[in-house]
């Protein structure tokens, strides 16, 4: 059995009751959280050298982030200049069919690395090499629910064979840490027969499906077009939405989708960075939370946000909401930080997403004096509370993660990720796109007309 004792800190348990310790102490058995309580632990737990034991002291514990929608990523900072559609035909889509397993592998692994080192524990990861994602993840240390990107064949994707393939030899690996869902990349690149065999694959498999719905208006415009209804209106009708649905992005949904969202629990993932990056509009928030439908949040692939840090995100969803609406009440620190945690957590079935008794121990430990990101900070238990929400979603960044621990295990420690040496991993990234910048100028099938 592994111990793993984080004494005299404050701690944000996100729960229910929202319960705050300040000093207090959480301890570990396992993959599980079974103690959490106020003050230091006894002098016998203290001196077992059996148990790791992390010094809290200026420090605050908070459940993990949850990044709802995430794609590996290879061309961070290339072709930012170009507009959307440009983008997708002269980048995204030339670099995933670039792929094979090697350089897959070496694109999640660096992906997961910069996600763990700003204090993301989970990810839900569209991409293509399922198995090499596995093996980056299982490596690292990091919860992942992977999927294909699956598209009609003409677009040199995946096909729905490649994603059941990857559920049949790689779901609940590492002690369920590792999922694997079905994917679909989007409409523009399916049609309706293919919809409907994503919608059948998932309840055979018995497994989620992540999908990309209405991201853009061009999109929504382009299928209503061709098919005589919207994207979120053609999955609910291909059994495609529900519980175990995660539907990327929706910015441009009518009030029938989002009563279609909302009547079938599929949770809707908000991803302010990209959309407004990519130049496709701010998703209706507070028509979502209104209806009832469960909302998380995720950076997208790098590409779209240039950067992983899911603190930078929930500032940006949080001010973009607050512009648009001409109103500061909307975006609370306290419905921006469930969002990033819990939220995403229940979306993807996941045990965790809060600290408490009998949840998986994914949790973040951030060093409260790192860059004075948490100065002023008041003695007083609620002020306290108040104040440490405020600076974590409007003035702290991923730099302040000091550990980070998924499934009970020690996976960042003084900010260096356990199972990877940094300049090695920099390295290979750099070669890897020098190779693959080369080959993507031969891999473009201009056929998309709106975006991912």
């Amino acid at each position: 059995m592994s111990r793993i004792v984080i004494y005299n800190a404050s701690i944000l348990t996100l729960d229910e009751d929202d319960n705050f310790y300040y000093p207090g102490s959480v301890e570990i058995e396992n993959d599980r959280i079974v103690k959490i309580y106020s003050g230091n632990p006894t002098d016998e737990v203290l001196s077992d050298p059996s148990i790791t034991l992390l010094d809290g002291t200026d420090k605050l514990i908070m459940p993990g982030l949850v990044d709802l929608h995430f794609h590996t990523s290879v061309a961070k900072g290339f072709g930012d200049e170009l507009p959307l559609k440009e983008y997708l035909e002269e980048v995204w889509y030339p670099s995933v069919r670039a792929l094979n397993a090697e350089r897959a592998y070496t694109a999640a692994m660096h992906s997961y690395w910069t996600a763990v080192r700003s204090g993301t524990t989970t990810v839900n990861d569209m991409y293509r090499f399922v198995g090499s994602l596995a093996d980056a993840a299982s490596r690292i240390g990091i919860r992942a629910v992977l999927s294909n990107e699956v598209a009609l064949e003409e677009h040199g994707l995946d096909a729905i064979a490649d994603n059941i393939a990857s559920f049949h030899q790689h779901n609940n690996r590492d002690s369920g840490r590792i999922k694997v869902w079905m994917g679909h990349e989007w409409m523009c690149t399916s049609n309706l027969e293919l919809m409907s065999q994503v919608g059948e694959a998932m309840k055979t498999l018995g497994t989620g499906l992540h999908i990309h719905l209405s991201e853009s208006q061009q999109e929504v415009d382009e299928i209503r077009a061709k098919y005589g209804k919207t994207p979120v209106e053609i999955a609910y009708e291909s059994g495609c939405l529900g519980p175990s649905t995660v539907a990327a992005h929706c910015v441009h949904l009518t009030e029938n989708d989002i009563a279609l969202l909302a009547k079938t629990g599929t949770s809707v993932s908000y991803d302010p960075g990209s959309n407004a990056k990519l130049g496709n509009g701010i998703a209706q928030l507070q028509v979502l939370n209104k209806a009832g439908v469960n909302v998380g949040m995720g950076i997208d692939a790098f590409e779209c946000e240039n950067s992983p840090d899911m603190f930078e995100l929930m500032k940006f969803g949080s001010l973009i909401q607050r512009a648009l609406h001409q109103d500061a009440s909307l975006g609370k620190p306290y419905d921006i930080l469930r969002m990033a945690t819990l939220n995403g957590a229940m979306a993807l079935g996941i045990n965790a997403g809060v600290i408490g008794i009998g949840k998986k121990a994914d949790l973040i430990v951030i060093d409260l004096k790192k860059n004075q990101m948490f100065t002023p900070l008041l003695k007083d238990r609620q002020s306290r509370k108040k104040m440490l929400e405020s600076h974590l979603v409007f003035g702290c960044n991923g730099s302040a993660v000091q550990h980070s621990i998924i499934d009970g295990k020690v996976v960042m420690k003084d900010y260096q990720v356990l199972a990877v040496d940094e300049e090695t991993l920099r390295t290979q990234m750099d070669s890897l796109f020098e190779v693959l910048s080369q080959d993507m100028k031969t891999l473009r099938i201009d056929t998309c007309k709106g975006d991912k």
